[in-house]
């Protein structure tokens, strides 16, 4: 099986009862600051407050009475298992999420919320124990982002940014293992031939910067990240495939200009985000990223799930 852009229409429709179609803005406050037009498409204001709840519906739905008695596993750093919980209680079914150590309590806090069992875990051994509990107990594994139901319902943020901005020129999506820059990728590449697509990253996990240097699949070093919402130390095995065929670049961006962005966006976008969305503005901001006057570029803000006591560095933040 591949991921095509009639696999991400099929999501569109199916999912679409249940997602917010979030807008599409234009920051002209920042188009100086950042030297482009700017655009942003909220997926904070998506339910559970970020792009994960796509994913994890079109992935649900799908599912037999049978996977679905036997209740859902998976293992997420925060967004993706709040999506699951809140999905899960949606259909009425039993969810189990592996919690990395790197999540936020505010994010086990909303997984919990949804009544999800929580299993603690570190991000090198997550996939190990949502593998374990499969094996265990039965359970009916959703991955967070390895998996082509996954990355066709992230897609449809790609369709819909085509559809409220037919004129973008370019497109930056935060990545971690790398489902919503495949499913916007394959999306957008598919329809049309005009759009580039950026990956961006966390300098300090640049796994897939590294795994595209060498043409295979490569696990970086565990350096750890502000962006709590980018952990992931090597990319999935079928998002790899699809961002070599149609991602244009892919940039790092260091821990500074991630907060950098996350303070403009707050302070002067008006718009909280949380890091993991910032980080390509910021990158921007601190000269890391280049851009053009006259390119209309669009940053997927992919959530807003974060707690106060993860602004306590604003203060001291420049940008």
């Amino acid at each position: 099986m591949t991921l095509s852009l009639s696999d991400i229409q099929a999501a569109h429709e199916r999912i679409k009862p249940y997602i917010i179609k979030t807008p599409v803005l234009r920051l002209h406050n920042l188009e100086e600051i950042l030297g482009c037009e700017v655009y942003v498409k909220l997926e904070n204001m998506q339910r559970t407050n970020a792009f994960k709840f796509r994913g994890v519906m079109n992935a649900l739905l799908q599912l037999t009475d049978e996977e679905l008695s036997r209740g859902v596993v998976t293992s997420s750093s925060g967004n993706h298992g709040h999506a699951i919980a809140y999905a899960s209680k949606t259909l009425g079914i039993k969810a189990t999420v592996g919690v990395p150590d790197t999540a936020p309590p505010f994010k086990l806090q909303k997984i919990e919320e949804h009544g999800a069992e929580i299993i603690p875990t570190t991000v090198e051994e997550r996939f190990k124990l949502q593998d374990s509990l499969v094996e265990e107990f039965g359970y009916t594994l959703i991955p967070p982002f390895n998996d082509y139901r996954i990355m066709a319902g992230q897609g449809t943020v790609g369709l819909e940014i085509l559809e409220q901005l037919p004129e973008v020129d370019h497109i930056f999506v935060p990545t971690s293992g790398g489902g919503l820059i495949s499913g916007i990728g394959t999306a957008v590449k598919e329809t049309t031939n005009t759009v580039k697509i950026h990956g961006v990253e966390p300098a300090n996990l640049p796994k897939f910067s590294e795994s595209l240097k060498n043409g295979e699949l490569t696990q970086v070093e565990n350096k750890g990240t502000i962006a709590d919402g980018l952990v992931s130390i090597i990319p999935g095995e079928k998002n790899f495939s699809v961002v070599q065929k149609y991602v244009d670049t892919f940039h790092t961006v260091s821990e500074e200009a991630m907060k950098k962005g996350q303070k403009l966006m707050l302070m002067e976008a008006k718009i909280l985000t949380e890091i993991s969305s910032s980080i390509a503005i910021g990158g921007i901001l601190n000269g890391e990223i280049e851009v053009n006057p006259e390119d209309k570029v669009c940053f997927v803000i992919t959530g807003g799930n974060l707690g106060f006591d993860q602004l306590d560095y604003i203060k001291d933040t420049d940008y």
